[in-house]
């Protein structure tokens, strides 16, 4: 385990081994005054006009959308042609908002809804209790103005933010966050496609939101976690589901693991930007190899998520080359052995009865309902969830379920897994998650 600030800091590139891991304290800062959504928004959108007039439309790579086009043809059937479509228009993605409940984002509340952004999921009492605290705390010169509490920069540029704006101080947080009610995942979507500007990266800064693919959360959701549990995010890079986790919820202890030292280094920044110094002693940052975990860890975690490495569709759809495109193709064959090894090394690190979520963002058959399939064959200790009531029916209407696995029934599929598929109207991003319990 590493200190986050210390990883962040230092540059430097770690060994990988699988070895023992004790827990460690996240960081330490002083004080996180947080960014303003008002700025960024009024920056982000004056950036975009430049941005438009410089960049060159993105082509997709050939070679990967004639294998998706044979594989994905067969497996979704005419699921596949508007998922096509949709996949090949960058125009037409679609960005949630998560709003960080270590902050007082009320001003980025009323931003979103001004901009037509609607709650994905029901609000708690959590978000009623920041706004009336940050109120308190500033008067006249609330979260509630659109000047906001602070004014930084975009990201490419290094001004100091105005120190004189008024700021929900690291004491006043703290003392929100324990006295609070449940923790609460909020996120914004928009009917149609929108994306709200990003939030740079100031250490010592506190992020109020976080962009993501809305169908992200759905394994979050599935993983239920609650507070108190010991968690393990096996492939955490670049963090999204691991703040979303702290938003649901207040684990005894977080493991965010992740072996590739670039992709850890945007982890750590990732948590940096997000959560407070309240939390340093809760999420620690592990650089195992996830297929040997297992092995080596004496902790034994009540959830384990495994969002696996996979041929991510949107992604490799924009190979910057062909030649990265076809190299990519090659090394496809390999990922199903890879991921069967993450998610069985996630089962011996689960306690008896304890739960281990899988997911994806891909639409193959091969990396989704096949692993598990193999993992329940040789583990006899998993067993499948349905998830189709509890994920698949509450929130059909932003999401657009695919069919069964081709050669199973219904209920076996349901047992299984379930499929996002982008469709028109609904959220653009593939996801696949299967919940699997280990028996006692």
């Amino acid at each position: 385990m590493f200190p986050v600030s210390q990883l962040f800091n230092a540059g430097r590139t770690i060994t990988c081994k699988c070895g023992k891991l004790t827990p460690s304290h996240l960081w330490g800062f002083c004080s996180f005054p947080c960014h303003s959504a008002a700025e960024v928004v009024r920056k982000g959108a004056a950036k975009k006009q430049v941005i438009k007039k410089h960049t060159k439309e993105r082509t997709p790579c050939q070679q990967v959308l004639d294998v998706f086009d044979q594989q994905y043809s067969q497996d979704l059937g005419d699921l596949w042609a508007s998922a096509r479509s949709l996949l090949l228009d960058p125009r037409s993605w679609q960005y949630g908002v998560m709003l960080n409940r270590f902050t007082a984002g009320t001003d980025v509340r009323q931003i979103l809804q001004s901009q037509g952004f609607s709650m994905f999921l029901p609000p708690t009492e959590v978000s009623t209790r920041l706004s009336d605290a940050s109120e308190k705390q500033t008067g006249k010169d609330s979260l509630m103005s659109t000047r906001g509490v602070s004014t930084c920069p975009p990201v490419d540029s290094h001004p100091q933010c105005d120190s004189t704006s008024h700021v929900l101080s690291q004491d006043l947080q703290s003392e929100l966050f324990l006295t609070s009610p449940r923790p609460s995942l909020q996120c914004y979507i928009h009917p149609y496609p929108h994306r709200f500007p990003s939030q740079p990266h100031r250490p010592g800064q506190l992020k109020q939101y976080y962009l993501l693919n809305a169908a992200s959360l759905l394994p979050v959701l599935a993983l239920q976690v609650k507070d108190g549990e010991k968690v393990l995010d096996l492939c955490s890079a670049p963090g999204g589901k691991a703040l979303a986790i702290m938003q649901c919820a207040t684990p005894d202890l977080l493991c965010c693991n992740e072996p590739d030292p670039h992709r850890r280094n945007w982890l750590t920044k990732t948590l940096e930007s997000f959560l407070p110094h309240s939390q340093h002693n809760k999420v620690i940052v592990s650089a195992q190899d996830g297929q040997c975990f297992g092995q080596s860890e004496a902790v034994t975690y009540d959830k384990v998520l495994v969002d696996a490495p996979c041929s991510n569709d949107r992604s490799w759809l924009y190979s910057s080359s062909s030649q990265q495109g076809e190299q990519r193709l090659k090394e496809r064959a390999g990922l199903p052995t890879l991921q069967t090894r993450l998610l069985k090394s996630a089962l011996s690190l689960v306690r008896p009865g304890g739960l281990v979520v899988y997911s994806t963002c891909t639409l193959s058959n091969s990396e989704n309902y096949a692993v598990v399939e193999t993992v329940l064959r040789d583990c006899p200790e998993a067993e499948p969830e349905d998830l189709w009531e509890e994920i698949a029916i509450p929130y059909s209407k932003h999401f657009a379920f695919g069919p069964a696995y081709p050669g199973h029934g219904q209920t076996s599929h349901h047992r299984l897994g379930i499929l996002v598929v982008p469709q028109p109207g609904k959220t653009w991003g593939p996801m696949f998650l299967s919940r699997i319990r280990k028996r006692t």
